[in-house]
C-alpha cells in the first residue's frame, strides 16, 4: 500500500490526487475514472470526483491502494 502525505492541508480532493499521484493521465481522466465506477474510496465505489479525502481514507485504483495520512 501507498501514502499520501497531505502537506499543508486538512483533505484533497480524490480527482486531483489521482492526478497528483499519476495515477490518471489528466484532470480529465481522473474525473472519468471516477464517474464511471473505477474508483473505490474506503471499499465502496465512489462516484462524487471532488469528494474530499481526509487522514485514514483509502483510495483503490487500478490495483493500487493508497491511504491518505496526516502530514507528520
Amino acid at each position: 500500500m501507498n501514502t499520501f502525505e497531505l502537506s499543508g492541508h486538512d483533505h484533497i480532493q480524490l480527482n486531483q490526487l489521482l492526478k497528483l499521484l499519476n495515477l490518471a493521465d489528466s484532470g480529465g481522466d481522473a474525473n472519468q475514472a471516477i464517474v464511471s465506477g473505477l474508483v473505490k474510496v474506503n471499499g465502496k465505489t465512489e462516484l462524487q470526483k471532488r469528494k474530499k479525502l481526509f487522514p485514514g481514507d483509502r483510495v483503490f485504483f487500478r490495483g493500487q491502494e493508497i491511504e491518505v495520512v496526516a502530514e507528520a
